[in-house]
């Protein structure tokens, strides 16, 4: 797939790069997904779009060009793509993760008839419209 080009692991690579992959799962397993920092979770998402090469360069500089996860995912298809060995495939994996994400986050909001109180309000809105780069207008209203 074009785009599809993560570093490939140097024939001299040093040590401590040879492994990576299975090091960075083990310790996803055994010390859980919350303990590992940003990149590392990125990492271990695009692991499973590029099967081979290093893609920690390409997890730490995703994060510094958008600079957190959520803008990761709430930035276009086509932004995304804009940077080397991003491509349609990668793009698309991340922007999946997004719309997973907000599903969960909707899910309790949206099987509830109505928003009770103040901070289910603000959860709604922080979940729905945070990272929207269009302003929305949204009418809500209150049930006699």
């Amino acid at each position: 797939m074009p785009g599809l080009r993560p570093t490939p692991a140097p024939s001299g690579a040093r040590p401590d790069q040879l492994g990576r992959r299975e090091r960075l799962r083990q310790r996803a397993t055994s010390a859980g997904l919350a303990a590992l920092p940003d990149y590392e979770l990125l990492e271990l998402v695009l692991l499973r779009t590029f099967p081979r090469g290093e893609v920690k360069p390409l997890a730490k500089t995703l994060l510094a060009r958008f600079g957190s996860l959520a803008a990761i995912g709430a930035a276009s298809l086509a932004k995304l793509k804009t940077l080397a060995g991003i491509g349609e495939a990668a793009a698309l994996d991340l922007k999946l993760l997004r719309e997973i994400t907000l599903r969960i986050a909707k899910a309790p909001v949206l099987k509830r008839t109505f928003i009770g109180s103040w901070s289910a309000l603000l959860g709604y809105v922080r979940v729905a419209l945070v990272h929207e780069t269009r302003e929305q207008f949204r009418a809500l209203f209150r049930r006699p």
